[in-house]
């Protein structure tokens, strides 16, 4: 049983990790019904990322590569820092830096407190409704060329936010990046390149938390595994698979399209969740 719902999971994560509808509040709320109330961890989350993180990597191979490569260049004075690939770069380094200090800082809260239901249905009303706002009064005009370090930093803190399930790491910065004045596309570009640090770097020390610091059964300062190495490892690569369609997917969808369905769709998933909470349905 443990490997069916593994695989489950594995398909939420792929399906809504690329979404701006929050992955993390997918695997809390499916996870509620599929394991009896046990959440499958932050722990579990931040793994099975890796296997999305993959498919972005691969989906933006060329991108990647041109980057690293002129900002080595850069770096050594062979082109101008001042290259586009090269600023890129350094935008992602400094768009990293915030999601790295609020995860070390309040990483006891990130895998216990704020994992509540409670708040996962509030992020997804509250972050729904500013997505909303965003994609409606937003300039849609600037590229990516014209992205600055300052705007790089608020991305960077648009993407921290997202270590509370339900306010989602695309959701969070495509929002900053609509608010900025950023076209669609141009802003879900960005947001899906700054995360590969952040969300392998998160993955990996989880892997070896996994293995130096297990999480014991009782323990109160993280929550118990619910599955094991094995089926972590089929959740991660079902996710891989299930995210690479997803990506292609999205980025067609929304070279053309609006945001509406997705904040449509988070408010009403916030609101289902609050009167199943309220009505104890299912715990907190």
């Amino acid at each position: 049983m443990d490997f069916l719902n593994a695989i489950i999971l594995g398909f939420v994560q792929g399906l809504t990790e690329f979404l701006p509808i929050s992955s993390s509040a997918h695997l809390s709320i499916v996870g509620e019904f599929l394991l009896d109330g046990r959440d499958p961890g932050a722990r579990f989350t931040a793994i099975t990322q890796i296997g999305t993180e993959l498919a972005v990597v691969i989906f933006f191979w060329r991108d990647i590569t041109r980057i690293i490569g002129a900002w080595f260049k850069a770096l050594f004075g062979k082109i101008p820092r001042s290259d586009p690939d090269a600023r890129m770069g350094w935008l992602i380094i400094i768009g990293s830096i915030p999601i790295v200090v609020i995860g070390l800082f309040f990483q006891d809260a990130i895998e216990t407190s704020l994992r509540s239901l409670w708040i996962t249905a509030t992020m997804l009303i509250a972050f729904g409704v500013l997505l909303g706002i965003a994609d409606y009064v937003g300039a849609k005009k600037r590229k990516l060329k014209d992205l600055t370090y300052g705007h790089g930093v608020v991305y960077g803190f648009a993407q921290a936010l997202a270590v509370i399930p339900g306010v989602s790491r695309s959701g969070g910065t495509i929002t900053a990046g609509l608010f900025m004045g950023y076209e669609r596309a141009a802003a879900a570009r960005y947001a899906f390149l700054l995360a590969i640090p952040a969300v392998l770097g998160s993955g990996f020390y989880q892997v070896y938390k996994s293995i130096a610091k297990p999480c014991l059964e009782g323990a109160t300062n993280c929550t118990p595994d619910v599955f094991g190495p094995l089926e972590t490892l089929v959740a991660t690569v079902i996710a891989f698979g299930v995210g690479l369609v997803v990506i292609a997917f999205f980025m067609s969808y929304i070279s053309k399209r609006s945001f509406l369905p997705f904040v449509i769709y988070r408010i009403a998933l916030g609101a289902a969740l609050m009167i199943l909470l309220g009505t104890g349905v299912i715990t907190a």
